[in-house]
């Protein structure tokens, strides 16, 4: 994966209990403000293929890294990761210091949650629209409903300190992330950004028991869902099942891919997320 584009501005935010976030801004700074939520053990690099395409030319992006994740702040302590208000008030610190006006959020997998933790605390007055790619909204342990094989068969690995282990559970997960295998170039990137999360961090991420449904089954904002059906990590069930429960949901199924629809049909997505993102503007 080779990077050419540069930010128009980088920040440094302060989030929930003051953790610094570094948060940059890509695009066309007179448009409408597109906020992008990353994964589960992930980074703001992730949406290069979104920062490198003709969006730029008509949004205002947005892309950081979450706490404990990235070039953001990364404390060990589980209390930073497990308190859905600190999740909450990082977006908010992101929304209101960027000066950003009624964003549509996109949220990849583990970002469904925090765009719920965000909404459940602050309302939708502050948001446009939404977009879940592959987005998970429940965590239930031990049943872990509509979460797939490529996640838990991987996950005890990954949130191990030994690190033999958390690098063959990491290269796992990863090459469970997409139905076709990634480039050299873009796997080496992949694999770099999620070795850079530290195995506490990952674990503290899955130290909680989340149900998003009283924020899905009640919120009116136009909510894209964008899911592959070969998914084997926030299975297609997921999405059918925020379908069910929101009222303003629309599905975009993308056959034969899998977790990374924004990666592995970039051109497809980009296209369906500008359309979308001019439709609520």
């Amino acid at each position: 994966m080779l990077v050419s584009s540069q930010p128009v501005a980088i920040h440094e935010v302060h989030g929930g209990g003051g953790l610094r976030l570094d948060v940059r801004e890509w695009g066309n700074p007179t448009g409408t403000s597109v906020v992008f939520i990353h994964g589960w053990s992930q980074s703001q690099l992730c949406w290069m293929r979104q920062l490198e395409s003709p969006l730029v030319e008509s949004f205002r992006l947005v892309t950081f890294d979450h706490r404990g994740h990235g070039t953001s702040e990364k404390p060990l302590a589980a209390d930073h990761y497990t308190d859905g208000r600190l999740w909450a008030d990082d977006l908010a610190a992101i929304i209101d210091q960027v000066g950003l006006e009624r964003p549509v959020l996109v949220a990849w997998s583990y970002g469904g949650f925090v765009v719920a933790d965000y909404l459940r605390a602050y309302g939708d007055d502050s948001v446009r629209a939404i977009n879940l790619v592959g987005g998970a909204v429940l965590l239930k342990p031990p049943s872990f409903d509509h979460i797939g094989p490529g996640f838990l068969e991987n996950v005890q690995g990954a949130c191990s300190p030994d690190l033999p282990t958390s690098i063959a559970a990491m290269l796992g997960f990863l090459r469970r992330c997409t139905a076709e295998p990634l480039s050299d170039d873009d796997w080496s990137a992949a694999l770099a950004w999620n070795m850079v999360v530290p195995p506490a961090v990952r674990g503290a991420l899955l130290a909680r028991e989340i149900d998003s449904d009283d924020v899905f089954g009640t919120v009116t904002l136009p909510v894209l869902l964008s899911h592959g059906r070969a998914d084997e990590i926030v299975l297609p069930s997921m999405a059918e099942h925020v379908g069910e429960i929101c009222a303003t949901a629309e599905c975009s199924w993308y056959d034969g891919v899998g977790h990374m629809p924004f990666w592995e049909e970039h051109e497809r997505f980009n296209h369906e997320l500008d359309a979308f993102v001019a439709g609520t503007s």
